[in-house]
């Protein structure tokens, strides 16, 4: 149910407010685009500057627009467990699939505390997807606390996030084969499918849905050499997308490819100049502009 790829989709605003309009219009594009599952509500969707009320009603839409065709994946993650669980009921109630879980970050617990905390969401009636992201949370599911939340009914798999390509054949041997595997790195997901991967959550398919959709059907279809035609194509955007704090660049990128708006919430800024020109060049390598 959960496989190819799969945009963390940017969050549009117009006057500090949620444009749901424009939200509604993009939803649609990426599934026209082919894109195989969608996640509102993600780090690429400023999350973290959401009220409960816009988090509801980003995911109601995304689940009213998707209308079964794809499945969601609600960005339900919190430092908080009581909140953490509240996304989730909401997210459960506005009809997702699944719902998208970090480890308590700024909190630092240890191993027994991220399980707690984790198998506490797990405890309601929806999939869970493990996010494993130490750069922004600075704490690691190790491979052995993710082994002890995949016994758990709801636990289905993760977005590894690490960096660490290792990680996977870990976690392959920890969790068993049917443990979903998703890469949290556009960069990466060429040799993270390759060593058992099926998929990515990712920043460059808010950009370019089509050619991210192409990439992940050659590699399930061991299509290589076309595969890795495609990481060529892309490649010099997931890094310029990433020359700033994102989603800066992205929502740059899309104002460049679909006019989109480029505003953002504090704390984030409108990416650099040298940000922009690193965009502007990695768009026209992709044959985008």
């Amino acid at each position: 149910m959960f496989f190819g790829s799969i945009p963390a989709l940017v969050t549009p605003f117009a006057a500090g407010r949620v444009d749901h309009a424009l939200f509604r219009e993009f939803v649609e594009w990426q599934i026209d685009e082919g894109s195989n599952a969608l996640v509102p509500c993600g780090t690429t969707g400023e999350a973290a500057t959401l009220t409960i009320d816009e988090h509801r009603q980003l995911i109601a839409a995304t689940v009213e627009v998707a209308r079964g065709r794809v499945p969601v994946i609600a960005g339900c993650g919190s430092n908080n467990t009581a909140h953490a669980i509240e996304l989730t009921n909401n997210a459960r109630e506005a009809g997702a699939d699944a719902a998208l879980h970090v480890p308590p970050y700024y909190n630092r617990p240890n191993q027994d505390g991220i399980y707690l905390h984790l198998a506490a969401v797990a405890e309601l009636d929806i999939s869970v997807i493990l996010y494993n992201v130490p750069s922004r949370t600075i704490t690691d599911i190790s491979v052995e606390t993710m082994e002890r939340l995949s016994r758990l009914p709801n636990v289905i798999g993760v977005k590894d996030a690490t960096g660490n390509l290792a990680r996977v054949s870990a976690q392959r041997a920890a969790c068993g084969e049917e443990f979903i595997q998703l890469s949290g790195n556009d960069d990466m997901a060429l040799g993270f499918s390759a060593m058992g991967g099926v998929g990515c959550i990712s920043v460059t398919a808010n950009v370019a849905p089509k050619l991210c959709s192409q990439f992940q059907e050659a590699v399930r279809e061991a299509r290589w050499t076309d595969a890795l035609a495609l990481q060529d194509r892309l490649f010099p955007l997931h890094t310029a997308l990433f020359t700033d704090a994102s989603p800066g660049p992205v929502k740059y990128a899309l104002s460049k490819v679909r006019g989109f708006p480029t505003d953002l919430r504090a704390p984030m800024t409108a990416p650099s100049g040298a940000s922009k020109s690193a965009v502007d060049a990695a768009l026209a390598h992709a044959g985008l502009v």
